[in-house]
């Protein structure tokens, strides 16, 4: 079924200022309007500013281009858009964007994740291959005016056994990029939602338990939702398990990791971090892990950043025009799935 174009019925973009012209420059505009047949509208938020949806020019709107920036999608807001049938999101995860409202009018949901996982994903097996190598420790060591051994005993840690916490689309990447690697990874997973034959299919190892990949992985990576559940999932008894050189490296959200325990862990020296999201987020100026050698904490870059953004306008508008054309959405958003996602 194709959606043709209403009496009036055009797009509204709807995004931070700053991002504007990074995820949706002037050629993509272009390109979204020929794709929908409709006139664009582009409505930039400054200042973290409410979205009064009449004011803002919502009204005769049928498709909803979003991104960061962008106020939730409140009941207050829908009203002014009563013709409103899709929301096309060009940044990842909607949960902040998404109300009830928006399920209880039946509207189209659609996002980028996709675009923006194969960032993360590289961003994270960079980490796992520097990690691997002990690269942090090692120079620290150099600064220090040692050398570090070739060879140097990792005190236990295997840096060619890496464990995935959760096979979300960013996970399933990261075992995908490891088993393609030379460096020969053994790669175990831990997620309560996949079978041994969905593992074995992904190239991975199924833990019946968290605690079983924490005492065989020299290197856990954190990929899992963050959601009541996951909520400080890697917790102070699950990071003593990690072998004593062992690494986590988190891309996912903050709040899967107890910062306290692992901030104890990493200042003993026993483990060392890689961490790009943190809890809280930001942490405070002046915090233990900015100052430790062995941890990098970097603000929340590992997804698409800078010429990486146009990647998710690309995806936004080109899910615009498989709506319009009554095509399948390949970034759908279902409401029974969401709390799943990150």
């Amino acid at each position: 079924m194709t959606h043709e174009r209403a009496c009036g019925a055009g797009v509204a973009v709807v995004m931070g200022a700053d991002e504007l012209p990074v995820v949706l420059p002037p050629d993509l505009r272009q390109r979204l309007s020929e794709l929908t047949g409709r006139e664009i509208r582009v409505l930039p938020v400054r200042g973290g500013l409410g979205l009064p949806a009449r004011a803002a020019g919502l009204g005769g709107v049928d498709i909803l281009v979003t991104g960061w920036g962008c106020p939730p999608l409140t009941k207050a807001v829908l009203d002014g858009a009563p013709q409103l049938r899709a929301v096309i999101h060009a940044a990842g995860s909607v949960k902040q964007l998404v109300t009830e409202a928006v399920w209880e009018r039946r509207l189209v949901v659609s996002s980028a994740a996709d675009a923006n996982a194969g960032p993360v994903a590289d961003f994270t097996l960079a980490a796992i291959g520097l990690a691997a190598k002990g690269a942090l420790p090692a120079a620290a060591a150099y600064a220090d005016g040692g050398r570090w051994p070739a060879f140097r005993d990792r005190q236990g840690a295997d840096g060619r056994t890496v464990g995935v916490l959760g096979a979300s689309r960013i996970g399933r990447r990261v075992i995908a990029g490891l088993r393609a690697s030379a460096a020969g990874y053994r790669v175990l997973l831990y997620d309560p939602y996949v079978t041994d034959e969905e593992a074995a299919r992904l190239g991975a190892e199924r833990m019946d338990r968290l605690a079983d990949l924490c005492r065989a992985a020299g290197i856990v990576t954190v990929h899992a939702p963050g959601t009541p559940d996951t909520y400080r999932l890697l917790d102070a008894d699950h990071l003593a398990l990690i072998p004593d050189g062992g690494t986590v490296i988190n891309t996912a959200r903050g709040s899967i990791v107890d910062t306290e325990s692992l901030e104890r862990e990493c200042r003993s020296g026993r483990l060392n971090a890689w961490l790009d999201v943190t809890d809280p987020e930001p942490l405070k100026r002046g915090h233990a892990l900015f100052r430790l050698p062995n941890v990098l904490v970097t603000p929340h870059i590992a997804g698409a950043q800078g010429s990486e953004g146009r990647r998710l306008g690309t995806y936004a508008v080109e899910e615009a025009g498989r709506w319009v054309r009554g095509e399948p959405l390949l970034g759908a958003v279902e409401r029974d799935s969401l709390d799943r996602l990150a």
